[in-house]
């Protein structure tokens, strides 16, 4: 399957503009037939030597803005935690599934479920950091229908730089297409831009989350394998149907 292609910029005018900063990585491997059944039937599991695997990544976005106004202070900058997998559609344009997107900026959050077709939550949130390591809260307000947390603690580690492709960090970390429920039966694919993700390794001090059970998966189980990146700026293109 073609994992380079996605990585080169489309033609034509972003919709938008972001700075994605401090995301950590966690993943975990998850069952591959608890997986399917909450994924829509045009797309297949995107697999790792036959694994398949759920990822949550918090992280914080900076000077989100649309292509024809500059951002906007107190608007364009929150904190965010997404939950997601991997899939693809008939063989090919590995992309990102999102099971939730919690933000912590309300206006965001009603923007990207109108105009985005994502299942964004406003969430209270709070990150701070001393030296290297790093302290990640995020509680769900609303929508919820169970109770959505994390607690992170971790240590930035040494760096590793951009992920090889082939390798597990690149399946991980390397995603350019996003999938999104339009609701009506339909399916949308969208693209964003950035260079690849400089890298570090990440020691996790200390996890509690509920983020996996809420988006209807079994607990994860285990250590999650960890990665931490400083942050990339990305253009992101519109939404398309899935053809």
């Amino acid at each position: 399957m073609d994992r380079i292609s996605q990585g080169v910029r489309p033609s034509g005018r972003p919709a938008g503009f972001q700075r994605w900063r401090s995301l950590l990585f966690l993943h975990w491997e998850v069952d591959i037939a608890a997986l399917r059944s909450l994924l829509p039937a045009p797309l297949s599991i995107d697999t790792f030597e036959g694994r398949a695997y759920v990822g949550v990544v918090p992280f914080t976005m900076q000077d989100v803005s649309p292509w024809w106004s500059p951002s906007v202070p107190g608007i364009s900058n929150f904190h965010e935690l997404n939950v997601r997998t991997y899939v693809h559609h008939e063989g090919r344009d590995p992309g990102v599934w999102f099971f939730s997107l919690d933000a912590a900026k309300l206006v965001a959050v009603l923007i990207a479920r109108a105009g985005w077709h994502l299942p964004y939550h406003f969430a209270d949130m709070e990150l701070t950091a001393r030296g290297g390591e790093v302290h990640y809260q995020s509680r769900r307000r609303w929508p919820t229908e169970r109770p959505a947390t994390l607690e992170a603690r971790y240590q930035i580690g040494p760096a590793l730089g951009a992920a090889t492709p082939g390798t597990f960090e690149h399946f991980l970390a390397e995603r350019y297409l996003l999938y999104a429920d339009g609701g009506d039966g339909r399916l949308f694919t969208g693209q964003v831009h950035h260079h690849p993700y400089p890298l570090h390794h990440a020691e996790v001090l200390a996890l509690r989350e509920t983020m996996v059970e809420a988006a209807g998966l079994p607990a994860p189980q285990g250590a999650p394998h960890a990665l931490y990146s400083p942050g990339v700026d990305v253009d992101v293109f519109g939404l398309r149907p899935l053809g």
